[in-house]
């Protein structure tokens, strides 16, 4: 069997000859200390931090720790600004933190050495006079959005051993980038009509890139969507609303793929997205992904007990035992293994791997799982 067809297998509830090592990349400053104590190239660093995922580097380094491919591995669109912002520095101080708006036009503070995410102050988007000059204009919907040479190459998939996936864009997780989180709360009280708008706009523009798409004739094997609108205490926008608003821009989307041959659907949002899922699988999206295991212990068991085998999830392994031991590991390979008995579930590492994983003890979760018994 093929990755193509053991993915299709695994996330059907059929048999398979053995599972694939799955993985969801690194943070660029794990690269480069990996580079550093000599377990990879520089080079291969440097290309894993232009090309990102799947791309020349990212597939170099995961044939030396053993995974067999990326789930980000999809092909999309440009469904948000386009073009985007130009980054202009606003504020430099005196301890060389700076004030920028950033190609989202999102005001944030870069502090020096800081590698976390930037702290938001505001945004450029401050009412319906701005989002009408500056943002609906950039949010329009043309064929210059769609790589046509990547369409070219996935029309014929005869020989295609890896999955690749039809990236469809994010409902809301580009409009709270946009926003920030603290002006994405308050817009639902002080401009409600433009909220909707916004949502309308974007989502919008995400089916017409999904469209042409797969208008071109290619051929892919799996949906995804990126969100990220959940953190450690549950979702970022309220659930009723996102069921009401948001949920069926969702269904217009994997109707379309559905008719396209596409029937397993992911998400990708960290966070306690618990509350989130009854919109996901009413509207077509099935498989949670990377189902981070947080300090809440995301765990896709209790969710299959709950919503039964149309939910599926690629994702769920605890990534920081990669810092410990291999003892640490061995235990969440067998935790991993009863959760696979579970069908319908690939492991991966719950997110990007931190720069306190150990090389070898990522080579040897790859071992462990390559030779995984079920």
């Amino acid at each position: 069997m093929t990755f193509r067809d053991t993915i299709q297998a695994a996330l059907h509830y059929e048999p398979y000859d053995k599972l694939p090592v799955v993985s969801f990349g690194y943070w660029a400053e794990t690269v480069h200390k990996w580079a550093d104590e000599g377990h990879i190239t520089r080079e291969e660093a440097e290309d894993y931090c232009h090309s990102g995922d799947n791309g020349s580097g990212d597939r170099s380094i995961m044939k030396k720790l053993g995974f067999d491919f990326n789930w980000n591995s999809c092909v999309g669109a440009a469904c948000d600004l386009f073009p985007r912002f130009e980054e202009k520095v606003l504020e430099t101080h005196a301890d060389g933190s700076q004030v920028i708006r950033d190609s989202s036009g999102l005001i944030v503070m870069v502090k020096p050495g800081v590698v976390s995410i930037p702290a938001e102050i505001g945004t450029s988007l401050t009412g319906r006079k701005v989002w009408e000059e500056e943002y609906l204009p950039r949010l329009k919907f043309s064929m210059d959005r769609i790589n046509q040479k990547a369409l070219e190459a996935l029309k014929d998939d005869t020989n295609r051993d890896l999955p690749i996936g039809i990236h469809c864009g994010s409902l809301v997780g580009t409009m709270r980038n946009l926003l920030g989180v603290e002006q994405f709360s308050y817009l639902i009280a002080d401009d409600f009509d433009l909220y909707l708008e916004i949502i309308d706009t974007m989502d919008t523009l995400c089916y017409d890139c999904v469209k042409a798409m797969l208008d071109t004739g290619a051929k892919f094997d799996y949906g995804h969507f990126w969100e990220d609108i959940c953190f450690k205490n549950g979702p970022l926008m309220v659930p009723a609303m996102f069921d009401e608003y948001v949920g069926p821009h969702y269904k217009k989307i994997t109707s379309l793929l559905n008719q396209h041959g596409i029937d397993i659907v992911s998400v990708d949002c960290d966070g306690c997205i618990d509350r989130l899922i009854p919109t996901w699988l009413a509207n077509g999206v099935n498989t949670m992904f990377p189902i981070e295991v947080g300090t809440w212990n995301a765990n896709i068991a209790p969710w299959r007990e709950q919503y039964g085998k149309e939910l599926r999830g690629v994702g769920g392994m605890n990534k920081t035992v990669f810092a410990r031991d291999y003892k640490a590991v061995d235990e969440e390979v067998e935790r991993l293994r009863r959760l696979i008995e579970l069908g319908g579930y690939i492991p991966c590492p719950d997110h990007r791997i931190a720069p306190d994983a150990k090389f070898e003890n990522v080579q040897y979760y790859c071992d462990k799982m390559q030779n995984l018994k079920l």
